[in-house]
């Protein structure tokens, strides 16, 4: 089938040429002679269309005579005349006696050697006229040499009254140098011309549905005809492509090999001028100035515009582009490289010359594979930056690359290369690691700018190289003291060693004295990089501080407004969420955190995804949202490998560490303290959150002696840091649970009371919650064991940690269980079997519930269950009520209950208040177990 196409594509639409030409050729055969001109652009079908008409004319009893022009044969004297002569239909006396007349005068000049060499030669022919009808066929006449051009015009005058029919055909636009034998050729009254023009959309629509289903024929012809042009040619090849690849029909044309072949056959069948005008319109992308085109490729305007003319002709062009980009693939495919690279080379100083677009004009740079000059640099740079914006990173570095290699100032190098290592770290930083030692190089000979030099060391101390962080700080302080350096130096220096002591406390001893380090805000904050990471540092300090210089959570939430998410700001941002976090604000962390998520998932920045998901994570588990914390965590770990996170993996892997203990995957948990981790993490704040998370999964697993020994080594690295706060790790009060498990209340004890000396001193409110459910399981006095634990229930409904709010709850009910209110404890450990539910923790809730079964899951069930204690004459809930107080008797606040049942938080509390006048109740621990009598709710 596939052989058939070439002549089904051709014929097509070609119906009133064939007729024009059997007309003339029964002309011809009455004696009356005709010459036929066929034009028609490049692999326009003229050659099939000619083949189809001799071989008639031959089943017709007439002489063929034919011959081809060729390119390659132009300069040699008489050649199509000796391929016309070179047929059977000669005897061997008139072919040789032909041949000698073409040998002798072939060396003459054109004009004096016709006119001996034309009357003997056109003689030998028309006497083969006299008996036959004799069909001259000459194919791409305008390739022909000038002394055959010669012998077709004098024949052409020659056979009015002869059996005699010439059919040549040409392209479309006659060359230059042909141009009189065009004229004169058409001068001649029994010359009639034929135009073979591209196929029209319907024209393609037959072709196709020969070879195709109706239904993809009809599907498929107009994306054919826009792929192709109507071109025969191209269409041909297409559809071998089609046919022959992979896809189906419904699939659609796909452009392949053979579409290739066929372009680059087009462009070398016509003029030289086209094949160059294809590659400068491929460098350049179109074809919109044909000024730049000329300069490009040194040809005149003229010529240029001739060569434009036939790309169109032969629809490779659909205006001044590249009707297809396979197209212009196939064009760059086929030009040597070294070609191509002078042109890119050559579009880029011509681009840059007019002024063109420094995006524009670096895409030449980078395609030309070599170092520009010296005015590249800058073009580059700027080019990055605003490939940047479009998240085009990987032709930033591309240009990044091609600037540094081309730089010979070893200070604007730095800079580049910073800035290349700025964008390496926001795909992998682990790939960013291999330039570090180049950027600790130049950080010793003090090359980096200010806004680089901070950058490089926070990814020194995030690669975990903290002692050469340090040591550049130390050396970079020591000369400034010696030497008056610009502000701008002092505060990158006085930033880097905030932020570096900021992530490794020790550091303190060594960077404070000789870099300012300290948790001092900028005095003016000019927006630099620097200033970034100072505000950022010092807010984290003030978080973990017991006497904080500056508020953290205001300072946290100025860095979160004036930055936008950027290289240069990603750390800073992420530090200040932290500090947020650290202060108990994990509203204010979450709203921030998903805006930033929201902002980076449309740009491709692996890293600083990976960074958000992990506070997210945190923020999850600090809200007792197992399941939220686990998935978060494996994101933020499977963004990027483990190798690229650097001490920093210790922030994902320590929640999902908590998260896999609290949900009771306990082998998946010491999976993962198997992973390896760098050497320098215990000496960074990530590594504290590491150290309880390995703590509490040996604390779940029964290995107490191991969960006491990391709490306490996190408790004297905390010490010895001077950062003792439970907001961080309450290492306390998970040391006082490992004495718990082993039988040591009082050591226990000791503990709890330790932080809440602390706490008072400190002032701290927001572990009060957790401390007194310690000191309550502690204590052998039941009653003030009970106060403790309703005070402590009371804060932790209001908190934001629902699994704490769970133990609470639970605490709570053996705590009314051993006074003998079974009915009360019976409520309050469904309603913490229902929070602990909610947070996913399935050790709690079987710990509450062993018999549990899924049926009793519905909340409903818990409402009329157990004895009532309500008074008899107690109003009835509405159902609206009821809804709130149900919810509300399972732990949720407010603000979850308004999201929840789509009312504001308004409604949420004037209903609340209803409910706790018509139950008789002050506070809504209260309520389950006004709720257990059914008559009091007005709902089914």
């Amino acid at each position: 089938m596939l052989g058939r196409i070439p002549l089904l594509v051709n014929l097509v639409e070609r119906g009133s040429g064939m007729a024009a030409l059997n007309e003339f050729f029964g002309s011809a055969e009455q004696g009356r002679g005709h010459v036929a001109l066929v034009s028609g652009a490049v692999a326009g079908g003229k050659t099939e269309f000619l083949s189809h008409f001799t071989e008639r004319a031959i089943e017709s009893g007439a002489l063929l005579l034919d011959a081809t022009g060729s390119r390659a044969e132009r300069d040699l004297p008489f050649s199509v005349v000796r391929n016309i002569f070179d047929n059977p239909a000669f005897s061997p006396d008139v072919r040789s006696e032909v041949m000698g007349v073409l040998d002798e005068w072939s060396e003459e000049p054109p004009a004096p050697g016709r006119m001996r060499a034309m009357p003997r030669v056109s003689s030998a022919l028309l006497r083969l006229a006299e008996k036959r009808t004799v069909v001259i066929a000459v194919d791409d006449v305008h390739w022909s040499d000038e002394h055959s051009l010669h012998f077709l015009l004098y024949l052409a005058r020659r056979i009015r009254q002869a059996r005699v029919l010439i059919v040549l055909t040409e392209s479309t636009r006659p060359h230059q140098d042909n141009l009189t034998f065009h004229s004169e050729l058409l001068s001649q009254p029994h010359c009639g011309r034929i135009a073979l023009r591209m196929l029209s959309e319907r024209g393609t629509t037959r072709v196709i549905a020969h070879h195709l289903s109706p239904n993809a024929a009809a599907r498929s012809a107009a994306e054919c005809h826009a792929i192709t042009g109507g071109n025969p040619l191209l269409l041909r090849a297409l559809l071998e492509d089609w046919r022959g690849g992979e896809c189906g029909e419904h699939e659609g044309p796909v452009p392949g090999e053979m579409f290739s072949q066929a372009v680059l056959s087009c462009l070398h069948r016509g003029e030289s001028d086209a094949l160059a005008a294809a590659r400068g319109v491929a460098v350049l992308g179109g074809a919109e100035s044909s000024g730049l085109l000329s300069r490009l490729l040194g040809l005149s305007l003229s010529r240029v515009e001739r060569a434009v003319h036939e790309l169109r002709q032969c629809a490779l062009l659909e205006g001044r582009t590249f009707r297809h980009g396979a197209v212009r693939a196939a064009v760059l495919d086929a030009t040597p490289a070294r070609e191509l690279s002078d042109l890119h080379s050559r579009a880029a100083l011509l681009l840059q010359g007019d002024g063109a677009a420094a995006l524009e004009v670096s895409r030449h740079l980078v395609a030309a594979r070599r170092e520009p000059d010296s005015w590249g640099v800058p073009v580059l740079r700027e080019a990055a930056e605003y490939a940047l914006v479009d998240d085009d990173i990987e032709f930033a570095l591309r240009c990044l690359e091609l600037a540094r290699d081309a730089c010979g100032d070893a200070v604007l190098r730095a800079a580049i290369k910073a800035r290349l290592v700025s964008l390496v770290w926001r795909i992998s930083p682990a790939a960013a690691e291999g330039h570090i030692p180049q950027l600790t190089s130049e950080l010793e000979t003090g090359q980096l700018t200010p806004r680089d030099f901070v950058m490089s060391v926070s990814y020194l101390a995030w690669a975990g190289r903290l002692d050469t962080a340090a040591v550049a700080v130390e050396e970079l302080g020591r000369c400034a003291e010696l030497a008056d350096v610009a502000e701008a130096d002092e505060a990158a220096i006085a930033a880097a060693g905030q932020w570096l002591t900021m992530l490794s406390p020790p550091l303190r001893a060594r960077v404070k004295a000789s870099a300012g380090g300290g948790t001092a805000l900028p005095s003016t904050p000019r927006g630099r990089a620097s200033d970034a990471y100072a505000q950022a540092a010092a807010t984290v300090c003030a978080a973990l501080s017991d006497r904080p210089a500056v508020p953290a959570v205001a300072e946290a939430e100025r860095v979160l407004q004036r930055y936008h998410l950027s290289d240069s700001t990603v750390q800073p941002l992420v530090f200040a969420l932290l500090a947020l976090v650290y202060s108990d604000r994990l509203d204010l962390a979450l709203s921030w955190c998903e805006r930033l998520l929201g902002e980076c998932s449309a740009r491709r920045a692996p890293a600083w995804q990976a960074l958000l998901s992990g506070v997210r994570a945190e923020i999850a588990l600090r809200q007792g949202d197992l399941p939220v914390a686990a998935h978060h965590a494996r994101s933020a770990m499977a963004q990027t490998s483990v190798q690229s996170w650097g001490v920093g993996i210790a922030l994902p892997l320590a929640t999902l560490i908590q998260a896999e203990t609290g949900m009771g995957a306990h082998s998946e948990a010491m999976a993962l303290l198997e992973r390896p981790l760098p050497d320098t993490l215990f000496q960074t704040l990530p590594g504290l959150h590491y150290l309880r998370a390995r703590g509490r999964c040996h604390l779940a697993t029964g290995r107490f002696h191991a969960a006491l020994r990391d709490f306490l080594a996190c408790g004297e690295l905390m010490e010895g840091w001077a950062i003792d706060t439970p907001d961080l790790v309450p290492w306390r009060l998970d040391a006082a649970d490992a004495w718990l498990a082993l039988g040591e209340p009082e050591r226990a004890r000791s503990l709890a009371e330790s932080q809440a000396r602390r706490g008072r001193a400190a002032g701290e409110k927001a572990p009060r919650g957790a401390l007194l459910l310690l000191l309550a399981r502690t204590s052998s006095d039941s009653r003030r064991r009970l106060a403790m634990l309703k005070e402590a229930v009371e804060i932790l409904e209001n908190g934001g940690d629902r699994l704490q709010l769970a133990l609470g709850l639970g605490e709570l009910a053996r705590a009314y269980r051993a006074l003998g209110e079974s009915n009360r404890a019976r409520m309050l450990v469904r309603k913490a079997w229902h929070v602990a539910k909610s947070c996913g923790a399935e050790p709690l809730c079987r710990q509450l519930i062993p018999n549990h079964t899924e049926g009793a899951s519905d909340p409903a069930a818990y409402v009329s269950t157990g004895e009532s204690d309500a008074p008899r004459d107690a109003e009835t809930l509405s159902e609206a009520e009821a809804r709130v107080a149900l919810l509300a008797a399972h732990g949720n606040t407010n603000r979850e209950i308004a999201t929840k049942l789509f009312v504001t938080v308004s409604t949420v509390e004037q209903h609340l208040t209803r409910v706790y006048r018509k139950l008789n109740v002050k506070r809504r621990r209260d309520l389950p177990t006004k709720l257990s009598d059914s008559a009091l709710v007005g709902i089914a």
